[in-house]
């Protein structure tokens, strides 16, 4: 009976790792999946060579104040997450690969123009084309990624909300190495990690072109803009993104915030790509299960506002260190900060990455990521700016110094409250996700 016992722990045991363990997951999905999954990951190498020290060179090599900085990774963001609703509009009406292809075309031109920037104006250029070739290739990722996990998770090989997070995972092993990579050849300068984010999106366009199969659009043939009215028409769809778009500005700090922060302890800037690290490492291991969590135990319900209250406490964490006397560890608020808002996400992106194709109604998915998307870039946009001019008195003593600290602990707070009392009203309305 012991024996018997003992085998049945062992092989639920085994079960249970083998389905959190990232390999084996990877393992489980068709060929085309697997692609779409292992692209996130070569993206996110190429992508983290840059961005973690993009603010640093600014403030640093060139010598922008504050705002500017705020501006650029704003206008960044917002050409990327903004522009995304023009992104899943060509993927809906031309298909995934050759928006996806086009993108890394875009990525390469961008991270070259970076490269050779010299001045404000050069480098909102190579910003802007950095970010528009992610609202080229992201959107139309997600929807394909979609579509392919509802026949999934029909078959029962694993559900839509778990392969979005596998697609985290995927995507944050290639941001382990991305930082490190680049505070490697920062040691040379920015130009020769600007250089090899480019080589890094050369040899993914040509992957794809070699391996990305062709898949006839589902909406080939009509209009360009047709579908905006009804995705504009959807209020609760709208009511959400407005309130989603909290998370997207909150993760933003890691690259305006964060290395304020890293000056405030001390000018411990080294520091910054060595976090970026813990953040995905932290991704690695516990996407996967917080995931299956979120989504059997506590539902998508809780499992938002529960990421959101994570997101504001990373800020209120700095804000209480600020007003306090400093601890024993001038590095532990930047950790606790990395560290609550890496923990945040892993709870908010993945459920609610499975629920916008429910608020879609399964249709025009490329659509309704692209606007979910471009929500969270206006918020980026208009917030980081005003963000980036508080920021700037940040670094000094004083309770004038936990202000920015305290705002950015509002935002999430308030989206989070938002979002509790919008997802009773969604679920009480929408069909249950399968069990599994």
């Amino acid at each position: 009976m012991t024996t018997v016992s003992t085998r049945s722990t062992s092989t639920a045991a085994a079960a249970l790792l083998r389905r959190w363990w990232l390999l084996g997951r990877v393992r489980d999905v068709p060929g085309t999946t697997r692609l779409l999954l292992l692209t996130q990951l070569a993206f996110n190498v190429g992508f983290y060579l840059v961005l973690p020290f993009l603010a640093l060179h600014l403030s640093g090599d060139l010598m922008l104040a504050g705002w500017a900085v705020g501006l650029v990774l704003g206008v960044r963001a917002f050409s990327q997450q903004g522009l995304f609703a023009l992104g899943g509009v060509l993927a809906d009406r031309y298909g995934t690969r050759p928006v996806v292809l086009s993108g890394c075309v875009l990525r390469v031109a961008g991270f070259v123009l970076l490269a050779m920037a010299g001045d404000l104006w050069s480098v909102l250029a190579g910003a802007v084309l950095t970010g528009l070739a992610a609202a080229l290739f992201s959107p139309a990722v997600e929807a394909a990624l979609a579509e392919q996990g509802t026949g999934l998770e029909r078959l029962g090989t694993i559900s839509r909300a778990e392969l979005f997070a596998l697609f985290a995972v995927c995507g944050e092993v290639g941001a382990v190495a991305g930082p490190l990579l680049g505070a490697l050849l920062l040691r040379v300068d920015f130009t020769a990690v600007c250089l090899a984010a480019a080589g890094v999106f050369v040899l993914i366009g040509l992957a794809l072109a070699r391996w990305l199969p062709y898949a006839p659009p589902r909406h080939e043939g009509e209009p360009l803009l047709a579908g905006w009215g009804e995705v504009l028409g959807n209020r609760v769809f709208w009511l959400f993104a407005l309130c989603y778009s909290g998370y997207q500005f909150s993760y933003h700090q890691l690259y305006l915030a964060l290395p304020v922060e890293l000056g405030r302890a001390g000018d411990r800037q080294w520091a910054l790509g060595w976090l970026f690290a813990m953040a995905s490492v932290l991704i690695v291991l516990c996407q996967l299960p917080l995931a299956d969590w979120a989504r059997n135990r506590l539902g998508s319900g809780r499992a938002l506002p529960l990421g959101f209250a994570l997101l504001s406490s990373a800020f209120a964490v700095v804000a209480f260190d600020v007003l306090a006397d400093p601890g024993w560890w001038p590095l532990a608020p930047a950790v606790a900060m990395v560290a609550l808002l890496t923990l945040g996400q892993m709870l908010a992106v993945a459920t609610a990455q499975d629920l916008v194709p429910r608020l879609a109604g399964e249709r025009r998915l490329g659509v309704y990521f692209g606007f979910l998307s471009s929500v969270g870039g206006v918020a980026v946009l208009l917030g980081g700016t005003a963000v980036g001019r508080l920021l700037d008195d940040a670094g000094g003593p004083g309770g004038h110094a936990a202000l920015p600290w305290l705002v950015l602990a509002a935002v999430p707070a308030v989206g989070g409250l938002a979002l509790r009392f919008l997802m009773r009203r969604v679920n009480a309305w929408l069909p249950c996700p399968p069990s599994r």
